[in-house]
């Protein structure tokens, strides 16, 4: 079935709610500049759930389904997952960055002079590529009209992880509170972090767009990334403050979510 609107609209579209979801998220600290800790990890275990159950539903099963047509049906997808993973692993290698622990900041990646504040932004828009590339593939994957992928499904995907942007957008907000930030400015940083992914979107669904052979490489490789971002960054962050048992919790209602946003739209 021919999809209503251009795969590149969509993607940019959904892209762009993602991103408003993130500013959305940010915009907290206008409210109150400190949520607490148990606030903040029992909604990036939500996020963690969310982005488990979308790398598998909205990307890794419809590459395995596409994949069962050709001579070797196991190689786009473990391919995939793998080059996904440990590209994002080596972009998190040689990109100057830093994570937050309970009693500090951890820099990660080249040594460099740059503020922490920035630093703590490029950790937080790494994360956000993987997403971007994910509402991209889908998209393209639905425009090109493959019965294991359809724009049911891509919406579904990006509001699931516009949901999940959400507490990432508060996370980061906070963060840079707690790093003497002033609201103004720990607002604008923390939407900066999400404007990454209409143009992630966009690049996904345009080498999608190049062949559809590409379909079940490509959307293995945005589930392999982000489940990276997941066991990294989101599981660890969540269970710093001593908040297991709940984020857990939280985790299972997020991919539960997913789940049905998932089967609802497809």
């Amino acid at each position: 079935m021919e999809l209503p609107v251009n795969p590149l609209v969509l993607a940019v579209v959904t892209g762009l709610f993602t991103y408003a979801m993130t500013a959305l998220g940010a915009s907290v600290v206008f409210l109150h500049r400190n949520p607490g800790a148990r606030l903040l990890d029992t909604m990036l275990g939500f996020s963690a759930g969310v982005m488990l159950a979308a790398s598998y539903w909205s990307l890794l099963a419809p590459s395995v389904e596409i994949a069962k047509t050709g001579a070797l049906p196991w190689l786009p997808p473990a391919l995939g997952f793998a080059v996904g993973g440990l590209g994002l692993w080596g972009l998190d290698r040689i990109t100057p960055h830093a994570h937050t622990t309970a009693n500090c900041t951890v820099e990660e990646g080249p040594v460099t002079g740059w503020r922490r504040s920035t630093l703590l932004v490029l950790a937080i828009t790494l994360h956000h590529i993987p997403e971007g590339l994910a509402i991209g593939v889908a998209a393209g994957a639905a425009g090109a009209g493959v019965p294991e992928a359809t724009m049911g499904a891509a919406i579904a995907l990006g509001l699931g992880l516009g949901l999940q942007n959400m507490p990432e957008g508060m996370a980061v907000s906070t963060m840079l509170i707690r790093e003497g930030a002033s609201r103004r400015r720990a607002f604008n940083l923390g939407q900066v972090t999400g404007l990454v992914e209409p143009f992630a979107a966009l690049a996904g669904a345009a080498l999608v767009g190049l062949s559809t052979s590409l379909l079940p490489y490509a959307l293995a490789f945005a589930a392999g990334a982000m489940v990276y971002v997941v066991i990294e960054e989101l599981i660890p962050e969540c269970h710093k403050s001593g908040h297991a048992d709940i984020a857990v919790l939280a985790a299972i209602i997020g991919f539960t979510l997913m789940t049905v946003l998932d089967i609802a739209f497809a």
